[in-house]
């Protein structure tokens, strides 16, 4: 049924008849379906913002969606949206006349978030922060405005991952990008719907869709960044132990608060042993 053309959405018309680019599909699909069951998703009467920067990552996003309800498989309503935040350079009617193009309703929405963050982040120092908090905020007021439960976000495993060393390296903490948060203000839910879904498989898919990619040119530019480092390590484990990042990742839903060392998650203090003389029993 994927591959009747009589039944196809716009953003896969024109998609290769390779094998390998139908298997690749298929994983995508089957991820980013398992992982908006297993974390729940979808509720009733549901709209959700899907988040449009112009990557590989967000155009993996709205295709996957657009494909899941499109085969009656994800019964929600989705708007695409694009925050153009002021970049120099930037291509403003890229997007627009993409989504036109394929038929995907949408919301374009200018907003100088830029000139904010250049004023404020001193020279040398990464943009990221406070970028993705200002972002974050104009994408929560918007999806408020056009009645949306979610706001739908294209990360994926490996920024999961990264998140994790990130914080684990540099915060002291073991956390990462939840696939599935609500925000502060308790109005909104905030989706990972490509959670499963590995940063190679979205790069292979939007190259081979040839959608007209858009880079940060913001954050992009910068050198040293800590999630750069990051990656150069996993790539270099992945490249001595292929599979790696895979195995670290099924780690992330397998914790076991009773061999780490957070008394908040595990009650320490009530570990008793059992009376002299007890009948214990064994595993058989």
């Amino acid at each position: 049924m994927l591959d009747d053309k009589t039944e196809i959405h716009p953003l896969f018309e024109g998609a290769p008849k390779t094998t390998e680019f139908k298997k690749l599909r298929k994983r995508i699909l089957r991820q980013t379906r398992e992982a908006i069951e297993q974390y729940g998703m979808i509720e009733p009467d549901a709209r959700w913002l899907v988040c449009l920067s112009g990557g590989k990552d967000s155009y993996t996003l709205l295709a996957v969606l657009h494909e899941l309800k499109w085969r009656g498989l994800l019964p929600v309503e989705l708007l695409a949206c694009n925050l153009d935040q002021g970049q120099p350079g930037f291509p403003a009617t890229v997007l627009p006349e993409f989504l036109e193009r394929m038929q995907v309703p949408h919301r374009i929405e200018y907003k100088d978030t830029y000139s904010i963050v250049m004023d404020k982040i001193p020279a040398g120092r990464t943009f990221c922060a406070l970028c993705s908090r200002l972002r974050r905020g104009n994408l929560y007021r918007i999806a408020r405005e056009e009645g949306c439960s979610a706001v739908v976000l294209g990360h994926h495993r490996d920024d999961i991952l990264e998140t994790f060393f990130m914080n684990l390296f540099h915060g002291g903490r073991l956390a990462t990008m939840p696939p599935k948060l609500v925000n502060e203000d308790k109005d909104l839910f905030l989706y990972r719907p490509l959670a499963h879904v590995a940063e190679q498989d979205c790069d292979n898919f939007a190259k081979a869709m040839n959608y007209p990619i858009i880079p940060c040119d913001l954050c992009g530019s910068q050198d040293g960044l800590q999630r750069q480092q990051v990656k150069v390590i996993l790539d270099g484990w992945e490249a001595s132990h292929p599979g790696r990042r895979q195995i670290l990742f099924r780690a992330l839903a397998n914790a076991r608060p009773s061999h780490l060392l957070d008394p908040k998650l595990f009650d320490f203090m009530s570990l008793s042993l059992a009376p002299a003389g007890a009948e214990i029993n064994s595993p058989d």
